[in-house]
């Protein structure tokens, strides 16, 4: 049986990483924030608005952050493709609406009850992208990353556990 250690820290890490860079340049293009701005609001989930006051350390703590929930919401995948094969099979499919999920429980629960709170509804551009960066470019790493941990297609049959 293939090890899936090595596909689920690899999707963590390129979800995580596409992530906070779309955050950064996203944000930089649109409104000229700096980067340290954009880590300081990660960690302002846990310091609050204390968070925008801290320099290098605090903007380390929401890259860690940040990184430790691309790791959290990747392993929920791998826990349930590693028991549901069809979650393997179409991983297009699958990540994309893992990823629609992952918006909806980041900005609807995790969000709101961090010390961040409650925030005004997004402009459309950032709704819109952010949904689609969610859906393509966290989701389907994933899920990618899971089928090529538990499953996929081998001797034509789709599903089996490598």
């Amino acid at each position: 049986m293939r090890s899936w250690l090595k596909p689920y820290v690899t999707s963590a890490l390129i979800a995580g990483a596409l992530d906070i860079t779309y955050a950064i340049v996203f944000s930089y293009w649109r409104a000229g924030v700096r980067p340290f701005r954009i880590l300081h609001s990660v960690a302002s989930g846990l310091l609050g608005r204390a968070a925008y006051d801290g320099g290098a350390p605090v903007a380390a703590l929401g890259l860690a952050l940040h990184f430790l929930i691309a790791f959290i919401i990747t392993a929920i995948y791998f826990g349930a493709a590693s028991r549901q094969a069809w979650l393997t099979r179409r991983p297009l499919v699958t990540g994309a609406l893992y990823g629609l999920v992952v918006y909806g429980v980041m900005n609807l629960v995790v969000i709101p009850l961090s010390a961040i709170g409650q925030r005004p509804h997004p402009a459309t551009i950032t709704l819109v992208t952010g949904i689609l960066v969610h859906m393509f470019f966290i989701g389907v790493p994933i899920a990618f990353g899971a089928r090529r941990a538990f499953g996929g297609v081998t001797a034509g049959r789709v599903g089996t556990v490598r």
